[in-house]
């Protein structure tokens, strides 16, 4: 029996499928898989998906950048309905948002409103009690400083050491300097962006990512990221 023979697909041969942050357990995003996008995905490890408005195949991150590696596909008791584990690059929402849920329903007056969370709500969210970081991830979420950048190039020299199945770090590494150049080249662009276009949330969530993706390229090479930090000391004095 292949594998997708597990699931119920639906009479349009479509499954639902939820995106979930595999490191916070935050809810990403909710689209549809038919059997191919399925089977893609368990093939690659990347998130592949089904558009039911433009009628093709779609990979997650194809257009954007904002991919999602899968670790883990789970399925529900009655098998109409997935779950993907998934480390996502960048935002998950088309709108720029980190996920999709980024509004609340209120009832006012008798009617049913959305309301988009306050700036910086769904972060918190995700960092909150229910969704405690794996522990893998505990010691880049010590640090709530600069300090935080020796901590996470810590966690980088350890994946380099000991890769991991289905660990993006561990991805990027196995893909070699050319593809690592492309990606800090690629979330520059993504920094400039959201400095002429978008909001100042935005433009942090961009230099994470670019600052992130600079570590890795430093590790892959063999450069302890201290030496940055002293080359700045020098700099300064």
């Amino acid at each position: 029996m292949r594998e997708a023979d597990a699931v119920t697909f639906d009479a349009a041969g479509l499954v639902m499928a939820v995106a979930q942050d595999a490191a916070t357990g935050a809810v990403l995003m909710v689209a549809h898989m038919n059997r191919e996008a399925l089977e893609r995905t368990l093939a690659t490890g990347q998130a592949w998906y089904w558009s039911r408005s433009r009628r093709r195949l779609w990979r997650k991150g194809e257009e954007s950048g904002h991919t999602q590696r899968v670790r883990a596909v789970r399925m529900d008791c009655d098998g109409d309905a997935l779950v993907l584990a998934v480390d996502q690059v960048g935002p998950a929402c088309h709108t720029g948002h980190a996920t999709c849920f980024y509004r609340s329903l209120v009832l006012e007056d008798g009617r049913v409103r959305a309301v988009e969370a306050p700036p910086g709500a769904a972060s918190a969210e995700r960092a909150g009690p229910a969704a405690a970081p794996a522990p893998s991830d505990r010691a880049a979420a010590g640090a709530s400083g600069p300090e935080i950048l020796g901590e996470l190039a810590a966690v980088l020299v350890d994946r380099r050491r000991e890769p991991r199945a289905g660990s993006y770090t561990s991805g990027l590494f196995a893909e070699g300097l050319a593809r690592l150049n492309e990606k800090v080249m690629e979330e520059a662009a993504e920094v400039t962006r959201a400095a002429r276009k978008e909001t100042p949330s935005r433009l942090v969530e961009e230099t994470a990512d670019l600052w992130f993706h600079i570590l890795v390229l430093l590790v892959y090479q063999g450069v302890d990221p201290a030496r940055v930090f002293g080359e700045l000391a020098k700099r300064r004095r």
